[in-house]
């Protein structure tokens, strides 16, 4: 397996490092699994500030993937997808429907209100997750834990996010 470097961005405008349960969970599992924590942060919930770390993650050729945790509801102030899309160089547009999916057995027709989604950006992988420590392990354990896995078959991220190194 390819150990990958990860990235871990929560976005709130009320968490800290001691109360951010969903960014601990994720940096937790990604671990658990082989991979390394290349940074972790919180940031407000603000289109400017989460493109700004997103922008920077993409650019460094030391982090493969980013799972970001928060924003993707519709609340006032929920603004990952706008943040993050025009970021990408392809949209992986059955990300959020498969996280619906999966969360739609946990959640019921509540899962309507995600606005989960994912895409590729300078050959890195970007997952956009609700802030829910329920959601992050719906979509690590559903999804992304095996898509960041370089043995799962018939297919995963890691040839896509690895080939610039190659």
């Amino acid at each position: 397996m390819i150990s990958l470097n990860v990235a871990v961005l929560t976005i709130s405008d009320t968490r800290t490092q001691d109360t951010d349960t969903s960014g601990t969970y994720l940096q937790e599992a990604v671990a658990e699994c082989g991979h390394h924590i290349a940074e972790r942060t919180i940031v407000k919930d603000d289109v400017y500030k989460i493109r700004a770390v997103l922008s920077k993650w993409i650019a460094n050729e030391d982090i493969h993937a980013v799972i970001t945790t928060g924003g993707t509801g519709f609340s006032g102030r929920d603004s990952t997808p706008e943040a993050a899309s025009v970021l990408f160089d392809k949209s992986v547009e059955g990300f959020g429907e498969l996280f619906r999916h999966l969360s739609y057995e946990e959640i019921g027709v509540s899962t309507i209100q995600s606005r989960a989604l994912a895409g590729l950006a300078n050959n890195t992988v970007i997952f956009c997750v609700p802030g829910s420590t329920g959601a992050c392990k719906t979509a690590w354990a559903g999804i992304i834990k095996d898509q960041l896995n370089s043995e799962y078959k018939p297919c995963n991220f890691v040839g896509h996010i690895t080939k610039r190194f190659a």
